[in-house]
């Protein structure tokens, strides 16, 4: 999947052996650093030749009225867009006044190394420029967790063998409004044609002006928002350490800072530049505030040093490490993809304190910086389990959009709260909704990440003052979206079934229907959660629960009234086929045979009208297949194994979201070799570019399925009704997998071998109980305990196949049969003796 002579197996760095411009997008992503508040993308130094030059701050956002071609009431009115945010990465080389372009110059040494282990990409070049001098120039850059504010760019130039004179132009350009000096982007013609995974055009000037200077080596710039009313302040300083003789110079206008380093330099003797970088946001603070807080933090900075900065980046990184890492043994080239994801999710949410964690991270553009529910469902327990403090962080972003979710609710003739499909700011940011507004299910995936938090975590403390507001008003929702339907039987009133309409679940290529099966199943799981915790808060802490009644103006008969519609839903079952339809009417539809749909004809999205994709029973991603795993003690091992061998060879892949679950699922039921190279294809979603659309930024929500489907896959760790549970699928040419979990403040060591389980509980914390395929165990703090496996489940060759299911009979005694939509320039009619005849197309 990727080119490991340019790109050579390293379990801890990422290594790139040669510069090309045939990939810059991809490889500005894949090289981009980030905290969760600030990301910066991998463009050079030199500036040029970017797909997208990119600085990104989370939450940092434009708003914009959407126009619907035809409008009606309910519709999204406000869009919002993630902002490139002023460009600190600048700092141009010349020798001998030339400059240094690596589309042209000789370049005799190239390294670029992102080490993952200290959190620091590095850049190595040795540049023989046109008159014969040998130039060696080293950068570095890395985005600090200890300093959330503060970005660190380090430089240093060296002319070996002879003297020379050396400029380094360092600078602040605004890019959202303008490309700089070169002006346009040269590489932004490979990016074109319809791709709604993008992120939207703004035609006019979104950072309007305000305070900028320079004091000495100081250039700040700030502004604010044309229409969200967002502020910015970013000011750059600039250390210079060098026995050469120098003089600087500098410029600021309103878009663009210059400080300028003429170095007269010796031949051997080298020049750094460190530009320290620091940015500040609001969604209406002064720009003048914001700039004081930027030189607060870069005061702080100078202080600690530039050697004491790098020092805290690795010490932090050690410390990530030590409480996340996952171990596959004998396995380089998946070792290293599965810590490059894992190094994704720090960058993505370590630093979001309160903002949600966007699609991509803070690594690109791509989905507008919007937040989606890939975060309560993917990354999320990614968080709960090694770093709980983050996943409480984006809860609690939740918990503050509450008042618009409420009123988005109203707007929708529904109680309670619903969250935003897409958003920033709170507001839903869909257009089309269809696939968004539709997929409720969002408000259950919120309450599950909540529940998987408490759970892991035992805060009992954030459920009672700010959780059980979410789990309320999600459960509202369900208790006036759904309705009751009654039966025929005489004992009218036992057979009553709550049933949900008019919904789309995750797959995305079906849309509004009824009785959505994961919907469903997800609601259920909601209300119950609801109800439990109510319950218990009112026995625990009455002084709580007094408290939330009263703002929440609960009625006390409503838990009851959530646990009768809970155990009251509609579960779709097919009883000739044997398995759960995804919907009421899903079955109805004919198969898109996938196996002989051309590969130039996918993803389908891009190539087919959704009317034409509706019409089928095909899956952008797993739908049915994701509920067995989120609510896997509702379903009986028969039918997850036949759920998951009719849906599986309906599913595109054309959404990242899809293989984890798949592989998690393939795993458990006896897929193995399946169950591997859908993790292949997760661990490698970025690093090989396979959905060809990494250049918008990482797939941040598959990263945290990578580590999902390594421990509740292969690990067969799951945590249903709080109980902590192991049953392991290791492939069977993995001689180890070894991963961190911590359970109630209790850290546990698991390591996993064909015959064994073995558990170490860390030395602080509390005893845990828990079990392996059905025997109970329990580990103290500081002890070890080793179970015997005997094998690693039940194991089936092959994948299932569209050919399978051709001929099944549905319950009206029709058959299934399996197509591929004709694209054709003739209209197929039926004559009179029911012959098909081609009439011509008048075009």
């Amino acid at each position: 999947m990727i080119d490991r002579d340019r790109f050579p197996i390293d379990e801890w760095r990422l290594v790139e052996t040669q510069f090309s411009l045939d990939d810059v997008g991809v490889t500005e992503t894949l090289f981009a650093v980030g905290n969760g508040y600030l990301g910066l993308r991998g463009n050079s130094i030199e500036g040029r030749f970017a797909l997208e030059q990119g600085t990104f701050i989370n939450g940092f956002h434009e708003t914009f009225p959407i126009r619907h071609a035809e409008q009606a009431y309910g519709f999204a009115e406000v869009g919002q867009t993630i902002i490139n945010a002023p460009d600190a990465k600048v700092m141009r080389v010349y020798v001998d006044d030339e400059p240094l372009s690596l589309d042209v110059a000789d370049v005799r040494e190239y390294e670029r190394v992102l080490d993952m282990r200290q959190g620091i990409l590095r850049r190595h070049l040795l540049w023989v420029t046109p008159s014969g001098k040998r130039v060696r120039i080293e950068d570095e850059r890395f985005v600090s967790f200890d300093e959330k504010h503060l970005a660190v760019l380090r430089l240093t130039v060296t002319v070996l063998d002879a003297d020379a004179p050396v400029t380094v132009s360092s600078q602040l350009l605004n890019r959202q409004d303008g490309e700089g000096i070169y002006g346009g982007s040269p590489m932004a013609s490979k990016q074109s044609g319809f791709d709604p995974r993008k992120t939207e055009k703004l035609s006019d000037r979104v950072l309007q002006p305000r305070e900028y200077w320079q004091d000495g080596n100081r250039s700040a710039l700030s502004y604010e928002v044309t229409d969200s009313n967002m502020t910015l302040g970013v000011i750059a300083d600039h250390l210079v350490d060098t026995a050469n003789e120098y003089t600087s110079r500098q410029l600021v206008e309103p878009d663009i800072a210059k400080n300028v380093f003429r170095v007269h330099a010796r031949a051997g003797v080298p020049t750094t530049i460190t530009k320290l970088v620091s940015y500040h946001t609001s969604r209406g603070v002064p720009t003048g505030e914001l700039l004081d807080r930027c030189r607060r933090t870069l005061d702080r900075a100078v202080e600690a040093g530039i050697d004491g900065l790098f020092a805290q980046q690795i010490a932090w990184y050690a410390d990530f490490w030590d409480r996340s890492d996952v171990r596959i043994g004998g396995q380089g080239e998946l070792q290293q993809a599965t810590r490059w994801c894992l190094f994704q999710l720090a960058q993505a949410a370590a630093r979001a304190d309160g903002q949600g964690v966007p699609a991509k991270g803070v690594t690109g553009s791509g989905y507008s910086g919007h937040y989606f529910w890939d975060t309560e469902v993917y990354v999320l327990p990614f968080l709960a389990y090694t770093s709980p403090l983050w996943a409480r962080n984006a809860l609690r972003m939740r918990y503050l959009m509450l008042p618009a979710a409420r009123k988005r609710a109203h707007q929708l003739n529904e109680a309670g709260a619903l969250f935003p499909w897409r958003t920033i700011n709170g507001e839903e940011a869909s257009a089309y909704y269809a696939a968004g507004t539709a997929q409720y299910h969002i408000n259950a995936d919120v309450a599950f990440a909540l529940a998987k938090y408490v759970r892991a975590t035992g805060d009992e403390e954030f459920l009672a003052r700010e959780g059980v507001d979410i789990a309320v008003d999600t459960a509202r929702l369900w208790s006036t979206l759904g309705f009751w339907r009654s039966s025929d039987a005489a004992d009218h009133g036992e057979h009553d079934s709550f049933h949900i309409h008019g919904v789309t679940g995750p797959d995305e290529y079906t849309t509004v229907v009824n009785d959505n099966l994961f919907t469903n199943v997800m609601a259920r799981f909601n209300l119950r959660f609801a109800a439990r915790t109510v319950r218990e808060l009112a026995e625990n802490d009455p002084d709580a629960y007094a408290a939330m009644a009263d703002r929440m103006n609960l009625d006390p008969s409503e838990p009851e009234r959530w646990d009768k519609a809970a155990e009251a839903m509609h579960i779709p079952f097919s009883e000739a086929l044997g398995i759960h339809p995804q919907d009421a009417v899903f079955l109805e539809r004919e198969i898109w045979d996938l196996e002989n749909t051309p590969p130039d004809q996918r993803p389908l999205l891009l190539h087919f009208h959704p009317l034409v994709i509706y019409r089928y029973q095909v899956l952008k991603q797993a739908d049915v297949v994701l509920a067995l795993f989120l609510q896997g003690n509702h379903f009986t091992d028969a039918e997850k194994l036949a759920d998951f061998e009719y849906y599986d060879p309906l599913t595109t892949g054309d959404s990242t979201l899809s293989a984890v679950v798949q592989s998690i699922l393939a795993a458990e039921v006896g897929y193995q070799d399946l169950a591997l190279e859908y993790f292949r294809q997760a661990a490698f979603v970025d690093l090989g570019d396979l959905h060809h659309n990494a250049a918008d930024g990482v797939h941040v929500a598959s990263a945290g399925g990578v580590w999902t489907a390594l421990v509740s896959g292969f690990g067969g760790m799951r945590d249903h009704f709080g109980q902590l549970t192991f049953d392991p699928r290791l492939p069977a040419d993995w001689p180890e997998l070894s991963y961190v979990l911590h359970w109630h403040g209790t850290r546990l060591d698991v390591t996993l071998t064909e015959t064994s389980l073995t558990l170490r509980a860390g030395a602080q914390g509390s005893p845990v109980a828990f079990a392996v395929r059905g025997v109970d165990y329990t580990v103290a703090p500081g002890e070890t305990v080793r179970v015997a496996l005997h094998g690693q489940g039940p194991v089936r060759p092959g994948r299932p196949s569209i050919r399978q299911l051709e001929g099944s009979v549905r319950e009206d005694g029709t058959l299934l049969s399996a197509s591929v939509p004709i694209v054709t320039a003739a209209i197929p009619i039926v004559s009179d003796d029911d012959e098909p005849v081609a009439v011509g197309l008048d075009v």
